[in-house]
């Protein structure tokens, strides 16, 4: 058998990240952190349905520092992964395909999530 002498992929330490790259990637996750999210809810009822003592233990625990982390970090997840998924939808129509619009859609879906999540926590 003869060895193939076409070019690899090229590795991730010489590949060059695009911005559109690393939302796209992002969205991925988010919608990954949106269904552990909703299991935190599901939880939630749960502990509800199983009484005071269970739901006051929940409840301490999202109140905690590592609570609030994972309510907030979830909040800018679905935010971001909304935002986005608007975004997506102006492509599916047609728009925003050139490289400058995708960056600037990008910039301010990432503006959006982070500004709407603070004034939700604000709120």
């Amino acid at each position: 058998m003869e060895k193939n002498s076409s070019p690899l992929s090229p590795h991730i330490q010489i590949y060059k990240w695009q911005f559109s790259s690393l939302l796209s990637i992002t969205h991925r996750l988010t919608g990954v952190i949106n269904t552990a999210g909703f299991f935190l809810i599901v939880l939630w009822i749960l502990f509800l349905a199983l009484g005071p003592e269970y739901y006051n233990f929940y409840q301490k625990f999202l109140r905690s520092f590592v609570g609030k982390f994972i309510l907030v970090g979830f909040t800018w997840s679905f935010v971001y992964h909304m935002f986005n998924g608007i975004r997506h939808l102006s492509w599916d129509f047609g728009y925003g395909y050139e490289i400058k619009n995708a960056n600037l859609s990008g910039i301010i879906v990432l503006f959006l999530s982070i500004l709407t999540t603070f004034f939700i926590w604000i709120i």
